[in-house]
């Protein structure tokens, strides 16, 4: 009986090895597929992001999108402020992000080309960066030193 259970054993050893590894988060904790989407707004102008606020998350950003809603972007979230770059590896959209500091003020927006592997920095230290398709903040007027609202702390 006990060579069964081994051999049972040793055979669901063997297929949870071959099945793909789940994407972790920096706690150890499984990296959710679809991100939380959330209202944002920036002055009169209300939008919609998805957050990416795990490594996993962050990693793949809008990567291989074709398309994006209205009003529609990624907020990228960090637990602590920091300086921070982006760039466009495998993002087939052109894109703006804005980079925002830890009270929620634009330090500074960035044009990123598709598929670039420009770096784009943040101005300083930043917690969230926001990218929307490019030209949205220019088109609507918004610029460094405005507030997003409703930012998850």
């Amino acid at each position: 009986m006990s060579q069964r259970l081994l051999a049972l054993l040793s055979t669901l050893l063997l297929i949870t090895a071959c099945l793909p590894a789940q994407e972790q988060d920096g706690h150890g904790a499984a990296a959710s597929a679809n991100p939380a989407v959330i209202s944002l707004r920036i002055g009169d102008h209300p939008l919609t992001a998805e957050v990416a606020d795990t490594a996993p998350l962050r990693a793949r950003g809008l990567m291989f999108r074709e398309s994006l809603p209205p009003d529609h972007g990624m907020l990228f979230v960090w637990e602590q402020p920091e300086p921070v770059a982006m760039w466009m590896l495998n993002t087939p959209l052109p894109l703006s992000v804005a980079f925002i500091d830890e009270q929620g003020r634009i330090l500074n927006i960035a044009r990123m080309q598709p598929h670039s592997r420009t770096l784009h920095h943040s101005a300083g230290p930043v917690r969230y960066a926001l990218e929307m398709r490019q030209g949205w903040f220019e088109d609507r007027g918004i610029h460094p030193g405005q507030a997003v609202a409703e930012l998850p702390r």
